[in-house]
């Protein structure tokens, strides 16, 4: 996904550049409209909300690769870089091809997205009567303990049989770009970027989000760049509802939508705060659940800003403030504010093997002494 999230970032503000264009058709009924804004939200909250709790035991489980403070300075930078990057290829290139390569390239990786999350559900639905047939992939540099592993990939019948669902799913997509089968590609690649990017602690979280509010209000007020990549970028990336569905029913052509950066970006921070919930050991978790609410909020103030000025709003400018503002206002006032700075996302194992390394090396130096005595 980390690969994703660079093209994600570019499609941040699509859903303010349709939005414009959607102010300018009037829904078929402030019904449709309300419906079709529920409807985003609703999308909007549940990869945070599921995304964060599998983040919890993703790092449990393993070792995920983090985030560090100079990581999320220059991330910003490179988002703006891979944006003015796309802007020059549409203006030189013809758009039809780009989307077709690009359209290529998300079918792969939505499948995968979308397998991911399905495997366990299909392992707990198909009866026990049917074997579950483990396979192992390996494929390795050199001979013994020095030898490097390439590929090393386990599965079993179970994700076979995803995998066939969600390659369904994806020429779905492909023959029609159908907005139910965009919206489950976008599901797929939000709740595995809040499962699978991980922040190493609030101080980068900050600096991430600080960055990218300045870098989505900058792109979209300041010039057109993000505006006519917007317009011309085709992929699975965003999220859809049809305003007009009351109306006109799957026929609806009126759509609504919020980019996945609105969504991965404030919630990869959200997933962070939810496991500082756990490192206190606390019966609540007072902090992921006020973030959640920040950010139902946060969205809120964007939707209604955008309807009553009539004009662009970038979701950041709202989501960064709630997001940011509430968890550390609350922990100033709880008195965890030093805890929650101090707070540092490791795997428990890195740090048994750290005071490991200590203690070796403590024993060593007393060895040594000894010696020289």
């Amino acid at each position: 996904m980390a690969m994703v999230l660079p093209s994600i970032l570019a499609q941040t503000a699509e859903n303010v550049t349709e939005n414009v264009n959607k102010t300018e058709r009037i829904p078929s009924t402030p019904e449709g409209m309300a419906v079709a804004y529920g409807s985003l939200v609703i999308m909007a909250m549940l990869p945070i909300f599921f995304g964060s709790y599998r983040s919890v035991i993703y790092h449990k489980e393993k070792k995920p690769d983090k985030m560090t403070k100079r990581d999320a300075a220059i991330f910003p930078v490179i988002a703006s870089c891979a944006l003015v990057g796309l802007y020059i290829v549409f203006k030189l290139f013809s758009k039809e091809y780009i989307n077709l390569l690009l359209t290529g390239y998300f079918f792969f990786l939505g499948v995968l997205a979308l397998t991911h999350l399905l495997s366990p559900i299909v392992s707990k639905l198909v009866p026990a009567a049917i074997p579950n047939i483990p396979f192992h992939i390996m494929f390795k540099q050199g001979e013994g303990d020095a030898a490097e592993y390439l590929i090393d990939y386990r599965f079993s019948t179970y994700d076979v049989v995803s995998l066939a669902a969600c390659l369904l799913v994806g020429a779905w997509y492909l023959l029609q770009k159908h907005w139910v089968a965009n919206n489950l590609f976008g599901l797929a690649f939000a709740v595995n970027a809040v499962e699978l990017l991980h922040l190493n602690n609030v101080v980068t979280g900050c600096i991430l989000l600080s960055g990218l509010f300045v870098y989505d209000i900058f792109w979209v007020f300041g010039t057109d760049v993000m505006v006519t990549v917007a317009k011309s970028f085709e992929a699975p990336i965003k999220l859809v509802f049809p305003q007009d569905l009351l109306t006109n029913g799957l026929a609806a052509n009126n759509f609504a939508m919020l980019g996945l950066g609105d969504i991965v970006i404030p919630g990869i921070f959200i997933a962070l705060l939810l496991r500082f919930d756990h490192s206190l050991k606390r019966k609540t978790k007072t902090y992921f659940h006020a973030s959640v609410l920040a950010y139902f909020l946060g969205l809120m103030a964007t939707i209604c800003v955008m309807h009553i000025f009539k004009h662009a709003q970038p979701a950041l400018l709202y989501l960064v403030p709630a997001c940011i503002g509430t968890p550390l206002g609350l922990a100033l006032i709880k008195g965890d504010l030093t805890a929650m700075f101090k707070y540092e996302d490791s795997h428990e194992d890195d740090k048994v093997s750290m005071d490991a390394k200590k203690e070796t090396k403590e024993t060593k130096q007393q060895q040594t002494s000894k010696k020289v005595k």
